[in-house]
């Protein structure tokens, strides 16, 4: 069948669908991210730009290519992670030279397998547990909201939990809505350049130092790699599609570079919605799915427009307000990794040690706690393992 005829009303919903709730779910929490590592609201709003320009060009490119629906999203865990790593050495200039590290070693998994097999081989629980770790902090800020600012923290919590009772994809976007409208009437925007509404493209040069190899880069093609690209891989085989994981992942590694030097971090395989587009709710034939994704990937280009609006808006706001909305967004990844964590009685205390150091806010030479933490619990697990043999 040709493309035209493979196009559906129903793919074109799924599609649809997954982009609005892939954005609207998480930019927030990929501003926050950026900030936290330096960046300017116009370098922020041009890393969003660059990055939903690349996850969407990415799925349609791979989808178009492989007539599979393989759905290419932003790393939120990634976003979280910056969230809790500071600023390294070059301020955000640093954290992009880290951003084309993580791209390229993303690359390199794709077309070297022994590094493929590496990152594969660490201890599920120990990367569950600092994917934990870094989430703990922006988990919190739900109810650091609702203890500072009662009445907008409840409006929010309450909000996103009585959707999700009855949808929950519909749960974040209904709290981002209540939040943006709490915004407009106690926050001020009438200060809010038109100019700064339209998302420019700011280019950074990258400059690369070891504090931000080691603290950013290194985390972050990890927990890239380990909670979305290998889950986004087993959720299409659960679907009854095997793409070539070697051609995947070397796809996104390099739109990954491509974009860093505008501010993107890093992009992936899809997870959740990825289910949207892979699902049977997009086509009852597993050959004419692939348009879910790729609507969903038009989708995310033309939202990337929106950057410069969602960035003022959100630099406007109550600090604390976005990141409860962006709390709320990472509790479902944070209960998963935290299950994921303890599940194995083997590996659990180092696991746990891997979580409470990930999570303390320990930086030694400019080198986030998310390291540390992977290698306290690699070092206990080590331990472990030659004690039982």
């Amino acid at each position: 069948m040709s493309l035209r005829t493979d196009f559906s009303a129903s793919a074109f919903a799924a599609g649809a669908l997954a982009c609005f709730v892939g954005f609207a779910s998480t930019f927030a929490v990929i501003i926050r991210g950026l900030t936290a590592v330096g960046a300017t609201p116009e370098q922020a709003a041009s890393g969003l730009l660059a990055v939903s320009v690349a996850m969407g060009l990415g799925g349609i490119v791979l989808s178009l290519a492989t007539r599979q629906p393989i759905s290419v999203a932003w790393s939120t865990p990634g976003a979280a992670l910056l969230a809790g790593s500071g600023i390294v050495p070059g301020g955000f200039a640093g954290a992009v030279g880290a951003f084309m590290v993580c791209g390229a070693l993303i690359v390199l998994a794709g077309q070297i397998k022994p590094l493929g097999r590496a990152v594969a081989a660490i201890p599920a629980p120990i990367a569950n547990a600092m994917l934990a770790g870094v989430l703990l902090n922006l988990c919190l800020a739900p109810a650091r909201a609702v203890a500072a600012t009662p009445a907008m923290g409840l409006a929010i919590v309450v909000t996103w939990a009585v959707v999700a009772k009855f949808n929950r994809l519909y749960a974040m976007p209904a709290a981002v809505l209540v939040a943006a409208v709490l915004i407009v009437f106690t926050a001020d925007i009438g200060g809010i350049s038109p100019s700064a509404l339209w998302p420019v493209a700011v280019l950074v040069v990258p400059q690369f130092s070891v504090a931000g190899v080691v603290g950013i880069a290194v985390p972050l093609f990890i927990v890239t790699m380990a909670s979305q690209n290998i889950p986004g891989m087993a959720i299409l085989n659960l679907n009854g599609y095997r793409p070539d994981t070697r051609r995947v992942f070397t796809t996104t590694g390099v739109f990954s570079l491509l974009a860093a030097p505008f501010g993107s971090h890093a992009v992936n395989l899809a997870a959740i919605t990825a289910a949207l587009c892979a699902g049977t709710d997009s086509h009852p034939d597993p050959a004419r799915r692939y348009w879910a994704a790729v609507v969903s990937g038009t989708g995310y280009v033309l939202f990337g427009l929106l950057a410069g609006a969602a960035t003022a808006f959100i630099a406007a706001s109550p600090p604390l307000l976005i990141e409860a909305v962006a709390g709320l967004a990472l509790l479902g990844a944070f209960g998963g990794a935290l299950m994921g964590a303890v599940s194995d009685v083997h590996e659990r205390e180092a696991a746990v040690i891997t979580f409470l150091v990930a999570a303390s806010g320990l930086s030694w030479f400019g080198v986030g706690g998310a390291f540390w933490g992977l290698l306290a619990g690699g070092a206990m697990h080590a331990l472990a393992k030659w004690k039982r043999t």
